[in-house]
């Protein structure tokens, strides 16, 4: 890591892992100043009534004042609404399963945050994420994975463009989550005990439907199974992704019935019963809109690794060229619940390479 003494932006949520990152750069010396992204108020309280984010910045506040750092806080609900909702209902309308967790982070923690850093003069960027930035002698930086297997946060980040990149740190991405909560135990932190915040990033947890319905209107069509036969009826494609078992409607067997595609063009449902249906998975899948972590496509074919949903162990695929600028990965072995929107992300061992979405 660069010097003490450097300005650092801390991205500081009201959460643990954000409260702890600023700690660790004010203990090693930097000039630390927090700031609070506010990109949702639609979000309430369910004790208080009060909107969500005034609660999470009141939090923040106490751990600034805690630490002796100042605190900005950053309204980019407008940004938000247009770039990253906005993304997600035209993704869902057309039938795909777009991450908004991952466009939020290109768009506005290392788009607009870091632009907003680099406007008051910080040298630096930083957030809680469980990830790591390695800085070669070149100055290139790559993004890898952060040492806590289950909390490894890189498949969010593969969109972080490269200058951002190299701009960053990611002060807790060699610790454990375990560690992280007792680090705040012993400095007393007032958010040691808060639980990890859940659901779509900056939105919480909600009912995705419910959520779904606010902006789009439910379309009534047939469930069929892989033969073609009408088994049941659905109030809308939007509301089923690849693999989904749960709300499928039909009035046929006993066994559980899994998605194993969306006709959008017909409007239909396509369910097969069984967890191994062969019709759950695919050998090969193509990507596009990709952005590599470095900035530089690397050299094709490639044996890599590959993730296509967080917290799906990653499989072993060969990255090739594909069609009109895209590019193909063929699987070792076939991968379950692949859903267009969604994002594969590419390994090379521990050092995330990029990703895009599939197709």
């Amino acid at each position: 890591m660069p010097k003490a003494g450097a300005t650092v932006l801390v991205g500081m949520s009201g959460g643990v892992d954000s409260s702890v990152a600023a700690a660790l750069l004010v203990k090693r010396g930097y000039r630390v100043v927090g700031g609070f992204i506010k990109n949702w108020s639609d979000s309430k309280d369910l004790q208080t009534g009060e909107c969500a984010w005034r609660g999470e910045r009141r939090d923040a506040m106490r751990v600034a004042a805690k630490l002796g750092v100042p605190l900005l806080t950053f309204d980019f609900e407008k940004e938000y609404r247009k770039k990253i909702v906005g993304d997600l209902f035209r993704g869902y309308a057309a039938g795909e399963t777009p991450n908004p967790d991952v466009l939020c982070n290109e768009a506005i923690k290392f788009g607009m945050f870091f632009e907003a850093a680099k406007r008051l003069g910080a040298e630096f960027i930083a957030t809680g994420h469980y990830a790591r930035v390695k800085r070669g002698r070149d100055g290139v930086a790559h993004l890898l994975r952060g040492l806590d297997p289950d909390k490894d946060q890189s498949y969010f980040l593969y969109r972080v463009p490269q200058e951002a990149l190299g701009r960053t740190f990611f002060p807790i991405g060699q610790m454990k989550k375990s560690q992280v909560r007792d680090l705040a135990r012993r400095l007393k932190l007032p958010v040691a005990e808060k639980p990890d915040s859940q659901g779509i990033c900056f939105i919480g947890k909600l009912d995705m439907v419910d959520f779904l319905r606010k902006k789009i209107k439910p379309k009534p069509g047939d469930i069929v199974d892989q033969d073609g036969a009408v088994i049941g009826r659905h109030q809308g494609l939007d509301a089923f992704t690849i693999g989904q078992r749960e709300r499928i409607q039909v009035a046929k067997g006993t066994s559980p019935w899994f998605v194993a595609g969306k006709d959008v063009k017909n409007n239909r449902l396509v369910v097969v019963q069984g967890a191994d249906n062969p019709l759950l998975y695919r050998n090969s899948l193509e990507i596009h809109d990709v952005r590599w972590c470095t900035g530089k496509v690397p050299k094709l074919p490639l044996d890599c690794s590959v993730q296509v949903r967080y917290r799906q162990s990653s499989v072993k695929a060969v990255l090739a060229a594909g069609s009109k600028g895209a590019f193909k990965l063929n699987f070792r072995q076939p991968v379950k619940a692949v859903a267009s929107g969604q994002s594969a992300v590419i390994y090379r061992g521990m050092e995330c390479l990029g990703g895009g979405l599939i197709a």
